[in-house]
């Protein structure tokens, strides 16, 4: 499994493009982006469990229901969401998209981002569409991964290169995401590439077995988004044997898509809202699953643990604090705290009880920008991840005036 570049135009037969349409009122900024197949490909989504749903979400549900689809075009600055006419602007948003590049309407995945309850004009779009399409090119992808950001400070993609079958395969993705991030599906947006070939029912069920341990076990705020997707497109221009039940060659595709999935946790969760850092914690020695993916997510989304993070204060009560309100079934008096970063580990905390240790030394490790929490919970057998990162006063700088 190498890293590469290129993101999603990383794997054969993808282009994309990003441009600046007139949606953001700060012209400097890119607002439209198209990713397109040159085949039809298999296609998989997950979406926000939030009762409220941004329009795009539904259309493309419905698009994608055949498991096939050969673009995405997504807008940021506007959610379209809780509007009246969503769902005729998203379907018109698809309608563009088979305007100008002769795919289907039905074949477009659709996605909106920004503010949630302002109409959304499809005039803007339709006014950039021609340049949208003219300029759709392999080096675009680093385009589109602009046009989707909202707060976000960086643009966030990956690609990798492996091999299925004796062939070379690429998979790449993008992703936007900073703030309202807490997600019970996914997080925010997230689309991505690759050139494998799988059938549509191998496709869905890879994406639902990752989002639980990688999306899901990502937050910032602890605020569930109303237009959270992750979807997929594999075209199959690597040219495998279609990859159509379990085994090898699926369980590299898995890997691969992990790859992928947890870079991006890692990229959103390093870049939320006015975060200086990202927390990783992992949870180890559970007797379930369960327990210990609500144990790590737990301490991850305390509010008072991440402000504590923010002053490098080794603060470990707040770890215990947090899983022991957090429902997970563990045994408090075997719980163990470390921090760890790249000035070195120390251990604060044994048998649900504090360890005398030095504070210069945690203090130095705390300051780092990226830190590493370590829960031990006795003796089980079960492990997993959380991503996240301190809580700041930007935070609610970006916040206070986020619509205004």
């Amino acid at each position: 499994m190498k890293l590469i570049t290129g993101g999603v135009c990383a794997a054969k037969g993808f282009k994309a493009n990003g441009i600046h349409c007139g949606i953001r009122k700060n012209h400097s900024k890119k607002d439209l982006a198209l990713i397109v197949s040159d085949v039809p490909a298999s296609a998989a989504a997950v979406y926000t469990t939030n009762l409220v749903k941004g329009a795009p979400l539904t259309v493309t549900k419905q698009n994608i229901s055949n498991g096939i689809a050969r673009a995405v075009i997504c807008n940021s600055g506007n959610a379209n969401t809780c509007n009246a006419n969503g769902i005729e602007i998203a379907e018109g948003m698809c309608a563009l998209v088979e305007q100008h590049t002769g795919i289907a309407a039905h074949d477009v995945v659709v996605a909106s981002t920004g503010v949630i309850g302002q109409p959304l004009d499809l005039t803007p779009i339709a006014g950039g569409m021609a340049e949208l399409v003219s300029g759709l090119s392999v080096p675009g992808a680093a385009d589109a991964a602009q046009a989707i950001m909202t707060t976000d400070t960086i643009p966030k993609e990956v690609a990798v290169e492996f091999e299925v079958g004796g062939k070379t395969c690429r998979m790449g993705g993008i992703a936007k995401g900073s703030g309202m991030i807490h997600p019970n599906m996914a997080t925010m947006l997230v689309f991505i590439t690759s050139d494998v070939a799988i059938s549509p029912e191998m496709l869905n069920l890879a994406l639902k077995g990752d989002v639980p341990n990688t999306f899901n076990m990502t937050s910032v705020d602890g605020d569930t988004s109303t237009n959270d997707m992750v979807s997929v497109l594999a075209n199959g221009l690597a040219g495998n044997e279609p990859i159509t039940g379990e085994g090898a060659d699926f369980d590299t595709f898995m890997k691969a898509l992990n790859t992928i999935t947890v870079h991006l946790c890692r990229l959103i969760a390093g870049d939320g809202e006015g975060a200086t850092k990202l927390l990783e914690c992992t949870a180890t020695g559970a007797d379930t699953l369960d327990a210990a993916k609500i144990s790590a997510k737990s301490v991850i989304t305390s509010s008072l643990f991440k402000a504590a993070m923010f002053g490098a204060d080794a603060n470990w009560g707040r770890v215990l604090c947090a899983i022991g309100y957090s429902g997970a079934d563990v045994d408090v008096s075997k719980i163990g705290v470390s921090f760890r970063s790249n000035k070195g580990t120390v251990t604060v905390c044994e048998n649900g009880a504090g360890i005398p240790f030095s504070e210069e030394i945690a203090k130095e490790i705390l300051l780092e920008k990226e830190i590493e929490i370590l829960v031990t919970l006795g003796s089980g057998p079960y492990a997993a991840t959380a991503w996240g990162c301190d809580l700041t006063y930007d935070y609610v700088k970006i916040n206070g005036d986020y619509r205004t």
